[in-house]
C-alpha cells in the first residue's frame, strides 16, 4: 500500500533540487503533486518528467497575488489539497555591517511572508472541506544558531521554527498537523551560489568551503535531496497524526535538539 495514495500535495520552490525531490518522492508514494514555482517553463519541464501525477503551477510567494492564484489553480487541476510543503526560499549572506534592508526584505518576504501566506491559504482551504491536512515547512539548521554571515537567512529560518510551533498550536484543533524539517548542508546547484558568498567573504577559493562543510558533518558528507524525502513523506503520511509543531533535524548529526 502506497502512503500518500489518494493524496494531492502543493509543493512550493518545487521544479528544481530539494522540492522536486519532494515532488518525486510524493508521486511514487500514490500522490498528485503540483510542482508551483516562480519558473514556470522549469516546473513544467520538471512536471512531464514525473509523468500523469504531476502538475506546473506557477507562483511567486512573495506576492498575495500569485499565492491565492497558485491555490486556486492547484485546486482546479487536483481537486483539493491534502499536503503543503513550503519549500520556497532565498539565501543570502554578508557580515552584518554590509547588510542592505533590500537584501533583508527579500529574504523574509519569501522566507517567513511566502511561508506564512501559502500556509494560510492552503490551510483556509482545508478548514473549509473539513478533512484535516498536513502542511510542512522547510526550516534550516541556521535556525538553530546565529551564524556570522549569515544574519538575516539564520533570522529567517528561526521565524519559520517559531511560524510552525504557534500555527501547529492553532490548526491542530482542524485537524490539520503543521510540523517542519531543517535540513543541514544538502548538495546541489544551490550551493554554487552559497560557495560564491563564503569566496568573497572568507577570502576562500571557489569549491573550499563547499568541501570544508562536508567534511564536518558527522554523517561524513553533505546531504542530498533524497535523505530529506523519508521524512517529507512519513510527516505527510497518516503516521505522523500525532505529531504537531514540531521541527525535526534531518542533518547527519551536525546539530542535536
Amino acid at each position: 500500500m502506497k502512503r500518500l495514495a489518494g493524496k494531492t500535495a502543493l509543493i512550493t520552490g518545487a521544479a528544481r533540487g530539494i522540492g522536486l525531490a519532494f515532488a518525486q518522492a510524493y508521486v511514487r508514494e500514490g500522490a498528485r503533486v503540483a510542482i508551483a514555482d516562480i519558473n514556470l517553463e522549469r516546473a513544467q519541464q520538471a512536471a512531464r518528467e514525473i509523468g500523469a501525477g504531476a502538475v506546473a503551477i506557477e507562483m511567486d510567494v512573495s506576492r498575495q497575488d500569485s499565492i491565492e492564484s497558485g491555490v486556486a489553480q492547484t485546486l482546479a487541476a487536483l481537486g483539493q489539497i491534502d499536503i503543503l510543503i513550503n519549500n520556497a526560499a532565498l539565501f543570502s549572506a554578508a557580515p552584518i555591517v554590509e547588510i542592505t534592508r533590500q537584501d533583508y526584505q527579500r529574504l523574509f518576504d519569501i522566507n517567513v511572508a511566502g511561508t506564512l501566506f501559502t500556509l494560510q491559504a492552503v490551510a483556509k482551504h482545508m478548514i473549509e472541506r473539513g478533512q484535516g491536512g498536513k502542511i510542512i515547512n522547510m526550516a534550516s539548521q541556521a535556525g538553530r544558531r546565529g551564524e556570522a554571515l549569515v544574519a538575516t537567512y539564520c533570522a529567517t529560518k528561526a521565524a519559520v521554527i517559531s511560524l510552525t510551533q504557534s500555527a501547529g498550536l492553532n490548526l491542530i484543533q482542524h485537524g490539520i498537523n503543521v510540523n517542519a524539517i531543517a535540513p543541514g548542508v544538502v548538495d546541489g546547484e544551490h550551493w554554487d551560489g552559497v560557495d560564491a558568498f563564503f569566496a568573497k567573504y572568507e577570502g576562500k577559493a571557489p569549491g573550499q568551503k563547499k568541501q570544508e562543510v562536508g567534511q564536518a558533518v558527522p554523517y561524513g558528507r553533505m546531504g542530498r535531496a533524497e535523505d530529506l524525502t523519508g521524512m517529507a513523506v512519513f510527516l505527510a503520511s497518516n503516521e505522523a497524526d500525532y505529531i504537531v509543531a514540531q521541527t525535526y533535524n534531518v542533518d547527519g548529526g551536525n546539530w542535536m535538539s
